[in-house]
């Protein structure tokens, strides 16, 4: 697995540490902080500002690559850092910077689309290019979960590892998400690591790197600890986010496996449900 690119130093002073009982506010986008209609609730963005003004700091972790939150962090006015691409990415949305990436061996990648159809038959895939102006790439058959996000068609999946990738997305003709996730992790192994991370969305990343490896980097660099963080998912790909945090909150619409999880279960994303939490313990 390539090497991440190290963090810049020192911290800058924006990151220092701030007391609070829960410092740190880590929240998914799709399914958690989004509502259906891909935007954010008055009554969530009037949440986090009442976290912020205790001295909380948002950190957003999702699975999009940076292309895909440079519009909707622009919109929140936001400045933190977010952990992109299912924690193979480390973005400062305030400098617009890229802090460090981690990318998925192409050749690996390749070999384990190999195996998964060896197992289950021909499936369709879809890479996120790596960089701040990476591409999101899909071979023919592939249907976007999400159709607002942009992505390139191409001819042949020889054409999908022409550039350095985060990630591989795929997606079965048959097979619902559950079974596809399982039958992955079964057939790649030590390959890439394997996650569901929304409707349609079955994922290989670089092997050891999530969404807890993600928010733990970003913590380190705030100077936060789990059991000070407070976190927000809705699918599988936010449990390791939840493993490295002090209260886990799953959303009402979430999968079964999360609530699971969860210390607690709060309303649905389309009830801005991260507001119902945040306004208990921030108002």
């Amino acid at each position: 697995m390539p090497t991440p690119i190290p963090s810049p130093s020192p911290v800058p002073p924006a990151y220092a540490p701030v007391p609070s009982a829960y410092a740190l506010v880590a929240t998914d986008l799709d399914g958690t902080l989004l509502r259906p209609d891909d935007t954010v609730g008055a009554r969530s963005r009037a949440a986090l500002a009442l976290a912020a003004a205790a001295g909380a700091r948002h950190l957003i972790v999702t699975g999009r690559p940076v292309p895909g939150v440079r519009a909707l962090v622009a919109d929140l006015a936001y400045t933190g850092l977010v952990v992109c691409g299912q924690g193979t990415q480390l973005y400062d949305a305030d400098s617009a910077r890229l802090l460090r990436s981690v990318t998925l061996d192409r050749e690996a990648a390749d070999t384990a689309l190999g195996k998964l159809e060896a197992e289950v038959g021909a499936v369709f895939a879809a890479v996120d290019q790596d960089g701040p102006e990476g591409v999101t790439l899909i071979e023919r058959g592939y249907r976007m979960p999400n159709p607002a996000l942009p992505a390139l068609r191409v001819d042949s999946r020889d054409a999908l590892w022409e550039r350095p990738v985060i990630k591989v997305l795929v997606r079965h003709p048959e097979l619902g998400d559950d079974a596809l996730a399982a039958a992955a992790r079964g057939a790649v192994g030590e390959l890439a690591n394997v996650t569901m991370a929304g409707p349609g969305t079955v994922e290989l990343a670089p092997y050891g790197v999530d969404k807890g490896t993600g928010i733990a980097a970003a913590a380190e660099l705030l100077g936060i600890g789990p059991e000070r963080t407070v976190a927000f998912g809705d699918m599988p790909n936010d449990l390791p986010m939840f493993r490295r945090s002090g209260h886990r909150v799953a959303m009402g619409n979430a999968h079964p496996e999360l609530r699971a999880a969860a210390d607690e279960v709060t309303a649905t994303n389309a009830e801005d449900g991260v507001a119902v939490v945040l306004e208990r313990l921030f108002g």
